[in-house]
């Protein structure tokens, strides 16, 4: 990437990071707090946690789309305006319900998908992936950072002081977009990082990709469930406040981490992404079934905490590597952009199924759901095809090409298995594989007329 591109990069990854650190530090101290809110049952503590994931998952799509038409900084900083007034209504609120609202109304400002397609207005087809890539490490590393911090600032200015700490963070994203990410030339549809409204029925119908965003579903469903009960059993087991919940997590997430980067290697380096992947689940499925017969053991409590988040971080890294193998060559970005959306309404799921469970049978109600959840997962994931091992690549085509011939011709260079050319973007979208791909070849090609 050129130093412009980077800049691009960076900034809109920060901008995509100060706002997944507020959503994610509430995690392991809401439960606690929200009890103590006028009107609150276990159910509607459930509710307000999971509430944004649903604003979320059903606005990411229709955000994207609007920014085609009105321009993307107007609504990230839309986007981001909403999500600081949800937070500084769930600061001012006494109440169950007035929590509830502000969290949905941070759901609202759904800017995940505007920011993606800003990264590939200001990248070229060469270096938009590497840029994504980079948003989506800082995604990953939001969360851990997250779930460590919350408790320590919950400590230090409480759960109200955590959601005006999101207004703040809200207006600093404002201002990166602002004054750091730059403007683009021209803001145009990318089929490989936004949706395609044409495409989204193919998508729907494709069994493997359902498969996966069912993956992505339920894993967000069993953290959110799970997150309504931890807290709880980590104070009574270890006897530790919710101040202090850091001291189990840190350890956890760092083997977790672990854990992780050899099996991502195995997955990927050597092609063994569907036995890493099965094997992944198979582990959610044990870390809910050791919660469920012993949470109340300490030993149990943190082995399953260890389990859970070294499967649940294989699964955050693997599942959108999946989704871009399967997707079709031209259908990536839609095919994303509904991970995307089941990824929220998981949340929400996870926080009004798990809150209805802990209402009416307390915390092995909240387990053997998960547990459940986990065993219809691992059914779909060990009947899942081999994955191809496939990725997207595009490349610029010449002035005047016959799309149908051009596409043709390119399924013919070495390391092509699909090739579907959109001459009014003038662009290819390719799935190769990357060992035996002739760049040159395709390239030469497609500069032809």
């Amino acid at each position: 990437m050129n130093r412009q591109e980077f800049r691009a990069a960076a900034s809109l990854a920060a901008v995509f990071s100060v706002r997944l650190l507020g959503l994610f530090m509430i995690y392991p101290v809401f439960a606690a707090y929200a009890h103590g809110l006028t009107g609150a049952s276990p159910y509607l503590v459930g509710e307000a946690l999971g509430i944004y994931g649903l604003t979320q998952g059903l606005l990411q799509i229709p955000f994207g789309l609007l920014s085609d038409r009105v321009g993307r900084k107007v609504m990230i900083v839309i986007g981001l305006l909403l999500f600081a007034g949800g937070s500084a209504v769930a600061a001012l609120s006494t109440s169950i319900g007035g929590v509830i609202f502000g969290r949905a109304l941070q759901g609202a400002g759904a800017v995940g998908s505007v920011i993606l397609a800003l990264v590939a207005d200001l990248t070229t087809e060469e270096n938009r992936t590497k840029a994504l890539a980079m948003v989506g490490i800082t995604i990953g590393a939001s969360f851990m950072v997250a779930l460590v911090a919350g408790p320590i600032l919950a400590a230090l200015i409480g759960v109200p002081g955590i959601f005006w700490l999101m207004v703040g963070l809200a207006l600093v994203g404002i201002a990166i977009t602002e004054f750091m990410v730059p403007r683009p030339r021209v803001v145009r549809v990318h089929r490989d990082a936004e949706p395609v409204p044409a495409m989204i029925g193919s998508v729907l119908r494709n069994a493997e990709l359902l498969r996966l965003n069912f993956g992505i579903f339920a894993l967000h469903a069993m953290l959110t469930a799970s997150f309504l009960v931890v807290p709880a059993l980590l104070r009574g087991t270890l006897g530790l406040s919710n101040h202090n919940d850091w001291m189990v997590y840190l350890p956890v997430l760092l083997v977790s981490v672990v854990v992780m980067v050899p099996a991502i290697i195995v997955a990927e380096k050597y092609r063994r992404m569907k036995g890493v992947f099965v094997a992944a689940v198979a582990t959610l499925v044990v870390s809910q079934i050791m919660l469920y017969l012993g949470a109340g053991n300490l030993y149990v409590l943190l082995a399953a905490l260890t389990v859970f988040f070294s499967g649940f971080n294989v699964m955050e890294a693997s599942l959108p590597s999946l989704i871009t193998k399967t997707a079709p060559p031209d259908a990536k970005g839609t095919a994303m952009g509904l991970y995307s959306s089941l990824q929220f309404l998981g949340i929400f799921a996870g926080g009004v199924i798990g809150g209805w469970a802990n209402q009416h049978g307390g915390t092995a109600a909240v387990f053997a759901l998960t547990a459940a959840i986990a065993l219809a997962w691992l059914l779909a994931a060990a009947t899942m095809k081999q994955p191809s091992y496939l990725t997207t690549r595009l490349v610029a085509i010449g002035e005047g090409a016959d799309a149908v011939t051009l596409a043709a011709r390119l399924r013919q260079v070495p390391g092509v298995a699909e090739a579907v050319v959109i001459a009014e973007e003038k662009l290819a979208y390719l799935k190769v594989d990357s060992k035996s791909f002739d760049a040159k070849m395709a390239e030469s090609l497609a500069a032809a007329r």
